[in-house]
């Protein structure tokens, strides 16, 4: 059984099937449905991450033995489950599964699940059948698009061959849709953090402390601190957002805690901590984080902001963007963390004076700072010094350098005007990265710290530039091989060393640089 993470339903019920289930199945992270009814699988379920995406699982009339439900039983979007006729493993059905809207034969067996499978196989083929409708109407419709928008650029040809067009979601069309969260007891958070023995890191929400729960899942639990200026609103705040907000880009919430006047809120354990301890912090000093890994990273969290940014009617602002609050799980995965400065964007109408500025110094966006006018363009000021930590390896302050240079920003500002990037670029990755890749980083990270708001790009147009910077990244030889065909820079040669370029202009200039200047100060 070989699996591969594209797939977003599977149907191998009645195939004679033996053996134990591979632990890769856990991989396929756009599976919703999963149906193995009637085979002769045996050995215990691999356990599914709780970024799982699964509504649907039915593991009826196998052989599988151990507690099948506990392996289970964090999946947050699961509707339907079916487990019975497994003699030897157990029919108790976890107390996080107890959901009103959960559909399952509690374990019990009965010749139904020869049926029901049946019934879900004619579904699956009339809801195919009706798929394969809106295919070709789609197809169709984007035909004619694509027809249309070529007469129109008939005579103004600027796209080069890896040029794509990118779909970004109307705003109306995302729809918020409240997920639900574990309440857990105040005895079972002591339990499993051992009475609070591992802090694991401080923030202004509070203390954040390691624990284990029952099932064996690593939790990282966020507990209020009484001196906290927070407090409250912050900790409604996140519930309101959270349970509401799923996205694999965004560190997800799995319970809370409001008893006794203590404030706690649960999340998976990131095993590879921050973005930041993997740039210059310890774990940066046991491993050297490379070019294509922190490339990736960029992207998750520019996903994961973006997701914010056109999330329901009224998009949320994070508003403490910092490579702290950059989670990597076990695969390297960008998650972005701590939603307790989080705000709703002004609507027409309201002032957009927020009374306080929060945020991070180092990060934090100048005209923000001097209006208190509050933008999703405020996380993009902060992003692009994140990115600009990528690439250098530094930290967004550092008092070591020049008093006019203890910013990051301004440190790397004129190297990067003056086409010396490789004075920024951090030494632990050099020769290790494609030159034009990193320049297209280089813009993004630029056009982000622009002074003026107006003149930033928004979180979709970085994403779409770092998806640019990822393809090149990864198929370099391709990529040049595809420009030169057609007539373009030979500037990278691929028989010889990757080297900065002395005057770098793009292959294609950069859609996010290309704007006005900034107005002239009064």
């Amino acid at each position: 059984m070989i699996c591969s993470s594209i797939f977003c339903s599977r149907d191998l019920s009645f195939r004679s099937l033996t053996g134990p289930l591979p632990p890769s199945i856990t991989n396929l992270i756009h599976l919703k449905e999963l149906n193995l009814s009637n085979n002769r699988f045996n050995g215990s379920i691999p356990k599914f991450p709780v970024s799982s995406v699964l509504t649907s699982v039915d593991l009826s009339h196998n052989d599988l033995t151990g507690n099948i439900t506990e392996s289970l039983s964090l999946l947050p979007y699961l509707t339907t489950l079916y487990f019975g006729c497994n003699p030897r493993s157990s029919q108790n059905l976890p107390y996080s599964l107890n959901r009103l809207n959960l559909t399952t034969d509690n374990g019990k067996c009965s010749a139904q699940g020869y049926s029901h499978s049946r019934q879900r196989i004619w579904i699956g083929i009339a809801a195919s059948g009706s798929l394969l409708v809106i295919i070709v109407c789609g197809v169709s419709l984007a035909c004619l698009y694509k027809r249309k928008r070529m007469a129109l650029q008939k005579f103004d040809v600027k796209g080069h061959p890896m040029s794509k067009i990118y779909a970004v979601p109307n705003m109306d069309n995302i729809v918020a849709k409240s997920i639900s969260i574990q309440s857990f007891t105040l005895q079972y958070i002591e339990i499993a953090t051992e009475k609070y023995k591992t802090l694991i890191g401080e923030g202004g929400f509070g203390s954040v402390y390691r624990g284990t729960l029952p099932d064996g899942q690593e939790v990282a639990v966020k507990v209020r601190s009484a001196t906290s200026t927070q407090g409250t609103r912050e900790f409604d705040n996140e519930l309101s957002l959270l349970s509401a907000i799923r996205h694999e880009n965004l560190v997800p919430l799995l319970g809370y805690c409001c008893e006794n006047e203590q404030q706690i809120l649960v999340y998976p354990f990131m095993s590879n901590g921050s973005l930041q301890d993997r740039l210059y912090g310890a774990a940066a000093k046991r491993k050297i984080l490379d070019w294509p890994t922190r490339l990736s990273i960029a992207l998750g969290a520019a996903r994961g902001l973006t997701y914010l940014h056109t999330f329901s009617e009224r998009c949320v602002i994070h508003r403490d963007v910092k490579s702290s609050n950059i989670l990597l799980d076990y695969s390297m995965s960008a998650k972005v963390a701590d939603f307790g400065f989080s705000k709703y964007a002004p609507q027409e109408g309201d002032s957009g004076t927020s009374l306080e500025v929060r945020g991070t110094a180092g990060y934090l966006d100048p005209e923000y700072y001097s209006t208190q006018h509050l933008s999703t363009k405020s996380d993009v000021f902060s992003f692009g010094v994140v990115l600009l930590e990528i690439v250098s390896g530094q930290e967004p302050l550092n008092i070591k350098r020049p008093r006019n240079e203890w910013s990051l920003v301004e440190w790397a500002k004129p190297h990067i005007r003056n086409s010396r990037i490789e004075e920024i670029v951090d030494p632990n990755i050099k020769g290790g990265y494609h030159a034009e890749a990193m320049w297209r980083v280089v813009e993004v990270a630029l056009a982000c710290i622009e002074p003026y708001s107006a003149y930033r790009p928004c979180m979709a147009d970085i994403v779409r530039e770092l998806e640019d910077a990822f393809i090149i990244e990864n198929n370099a030889s391709e990529y040049m091989k595809s420009i030169e065909s057609f007539g373009g820079s030979r500037r990278y040669s691929m028989e010889k060393p990757i080297v900065i370029p002395q005057t770098p202009v793009p292959t294609e200039p950069s859609a996010i640089v290309m704007q006005p200047p900034p107005p002239q100060p009064r």
